[in-house]
């Protein structure tokens, strides 16, 4: 059974980050024989003065393939691992969906929608996790990451929100790779900005790394026209454009 697991307020603006969090609460499943997890999500929700974030206000979240029974050992462990790992001053909170189970997906992806937009109240984020039956819980200083935790869960489920933690490396010729190279390393499909699909044997320029992004369910790399060596080919987009996603 699937679960999506997710995280907010672990940390401040000088500590390791909430996706650093992430990582290890992937690894303690997988290195327990828990179940196999997916690569994290990072998903920024409403930056606002009334809003008591440490950093950045954005969730983290992770996909986790596992057993069926296994949601009361994998909340115990996440939940002490929270306490073990955030740091002072922050306000943790843990989120844990089993989509199959969800009465009612929209509710919970409009609830990660309207956190991107508005301030939500604890209370409001512990009446709809109660209405749906999902896991929400509090892990130090005032809890108030829980809203965090449930909006993050929502836009991961709704799978076109976020962009993956870390650097995606390609393998490449002097910075320019294939899109049929490319989806052989961990991304599904290669896009322009204004949707349409690259075809395998046109050329991208990816330098060192890339960043991709969450869209319709699949890691896409988004990639702009790019004038190269005097050829028409394309650009990863840089941090100014896949930020906003």
């Amino acid at each position: 059974m699937r679960m999506l697991i997710s995280i907010d307020d672990t940390d401040d603006i000088e500590s390791p980050g909430t996706g650093e969090v992430a990582d290890i609460l992937a690894a303690g499943i997988e290195a327990r024989g828990w179940g196999r997890c997916g690569p994290v999500t990072r998903h920024q929700l409403l930056l606002a003065p009334e809003i008591p974030y440490t950093s950045h206000n954005s969730s983290m979240c992770f996909t986790a393939d596992v057993c069926e029974d296994m949601l009361s050992e994998i909340a115990g462990f996440c939940g002490s691992e929270l306490e073990a790992q955030s740091v002072p001053g922050s306000d943790p909170g843990l989120c844990i969906v089993l989509p199959e189970r969800l009465p009612y997906p929209d509710r919970l992806i409009e609830f990660g929608r309207k956190a991107k937009e508005s301030v939500i109240s604890k209370n409001e984020a512990y009446e709809l996790s109660a209405f749906l039956g999902v896991h929400l819980s509090e892990h130090g200083g005032t809890g108030q990451g829980v809203i965090g935790a449930l909006a993050g869960a929502g836009l991961r489920l709704s799978g076109n929100d976020g962009r993956f933690k870390g650097k995606f490396r390609i393998p490449s010729r002097q910075g320019v790779a294939s899109v049929k190279d490319i989806r052989t390393s961990g991304i599904d499909l290669v896009q322009a900005l204004d949707g349409e699909q690259l075809h395998d044997d046109e050329t991208v320029l990816v330098g060192d790394w890339v960043k991709p992004v969450l869209m319709a369910g699949k890691t896409v790399l988004l990639a702009v026209p790019q004038i190269h060596g005097g050829n028409v080919c394309w650009k990863a987009c840089e941090r100014k454009v896949f930020k906003d996603y």
